[in-house]
């Protein structure tokens, strides 16, 4: 009797309906995901009905059927927690006197996958869950980890935002570990959710700049598995997009110096920062040093050169909404200038290199004076002892 009142729980392995408002009588996360060769905690709790009775001192025991295992004669368990040897490797980790149910699911394998139901026997209460079983996922390859950003809109210079990665940790036991670009070895902080399972996350506050433009955040999330003998690795990429002021602005001349009177060039405003929506602005300094505005508002500016260009700068601007920076004056070199200049520059060096000739020289010269007076030193005294010896001999002979 009770195998067809269990069968008709079930339609071709498919659920049957429920009551549209049935409150359920076993509380779990609706899906689970497990990594293979790890564990998987699964937050559990029942609830009775007012006119039902709990006996808290009487025989208590706690089932887990998966839906795969209904036949028509009968029903079969994957574990009881009243019996030593079981199906598959679960203990249960809750206080079934407080109407907790967790459950510890140990050494998961991708044949484990599959929808689970959890029996409660309080002779002479007996519930199970049938509208709303516990939908269980093993894989083979771990969950990649979530890379969150506090400010999802644009991200400016300047402003401080906090970058968290985070990694389901199905296993509390061995926690996954997080490691990321952002620094060397974070603090790995666990949290519990809403439903009770756990999280892993890291946490770090940015003040950005414009150097974290392009930026790519990469997080991993290590696995232990197999005891911890072996370890399986995702790893997310974000990549950062910051708006920053302008910088780097100069005028690049095209083609490039020297000029001559009545060519054409082309200075281009380069800068960083810049859109194409983004402003530009050009500036002329005259020989005489007064400022003047020129009317183009591009990037690229072109005119034709004539003799009233010599002496006169041109500066150009970038602008956004974050700022405005102008570049250093650029003067034009013309034909004539760039020949003085490069002979100018050629009389120097040919100087420089005299005069380190010279000095190359004299320090060769007064090395080799030094290296001479010891010599004559030498000669001199051995001279001087010569005489010396004669003298004594002369004396010598006197005396005898």
């Amino acid at each position: 009797m009770a195998a067809i009142m269990l069968l008709s729980v079930f339609v071709s392995g498919a659920l049957a309906s429920c009551p549209e408002h049935a409150q359920p009588l076993v509380t779990t996360p609706q899906e689970m995901e497990a990594l293979s060769g790890s564990c998987l905690q699964i937050p559990c709790n029942f609830s009775i009905n007012a006119e039902e009775t709990f006996d808290r001192t009487g025989p208590t025991s706690g089932l887990w059927i998966k839906s795969d295992y209904y036949y028509y004669f009968g029903s079969k368990v994957v574990f009881n927690g009243n019996m030593m040897e079981n199906i598959y490797p679960m203990s249960l980790t809750g206080d079934l006197s407080r109407k907790d149910c967790s459950t510890l699911f140990s050494s998961v394998i991708t044949s484990y996958t599959g929808s689970y139901l959890f029996r409660i026997d309080n002779r002479p209460l007996r519930r199970m869950e049938t509208c709303d079983p516990l939908q269980i996922k093993v894989k083979d390859s771990p969950p990649r980890p979530r890379i969150n950003i506090s400010n999802p809109g644009d991200l400016k210079e300047a402003e401080s935002v906090t970058v968290t990665c985070s990694a389901p940790a199905p296993c509390p036991h061995s926690p996954p570990k997080l490691t990321w670009t952002l620094q060397q070895d974070p603090p790995n902080t666990m949290e519990e959710n809403p439903d009770r399972t756990f999280t892993t996350k890291i946490q770090k506050t940015l003040t950005l700049t414009d150097q974290h433009d392009g930026f790519n955040i990469t997080c991993s999330a290590s696995y232990p598995v197999n005891e911890g003998k072996d370890v399986k690795t995702a790893e997310e990429t974000k990549t950062l997009h910051v708006s920053y002021a302008p910088k780097d602005v100069t005028v690049v001349v095209s083609p490039a110096d020297p000029v001559s009177v009545g060519s054409v060039v082309n200075l281009t405003c380069s800068c960083r920062g810049i859109r194409a929506a983004d402003g530009f602005a050009w500036l002329m300094m005259m020989s005489d040093g007064r400022l003047h505005t020129m009317e183009d508002n591009t990037q690229l500016y072109v005119f034709e050169v004539t003799n009233s260009d010599r002496g006169r700068s041109y500066f150009c601007g970038c602008s956004n909404v974050l700022g405005l920076q102008l570049s250093k004056g650029r003067a034009l070199i013309f034909e004539g200038d760039h020949e003085t200049v490069d002979g100018h520059l050629i009389l120097k060096i040919l100087g420089i290199i005299m005069l380190v000739s010279t000095m190359v020289i004299f320090e060769c010269w007064f090395r080799s004076r030094c290296s001479s007076k010891p010599e004559k030193v030498s000669t001199r005294q051995g001279k001087d002892a010569a005489e010396a010896d004669y003298v004594n001999r002369v004396v010598e002979l006197q005396t005898s």
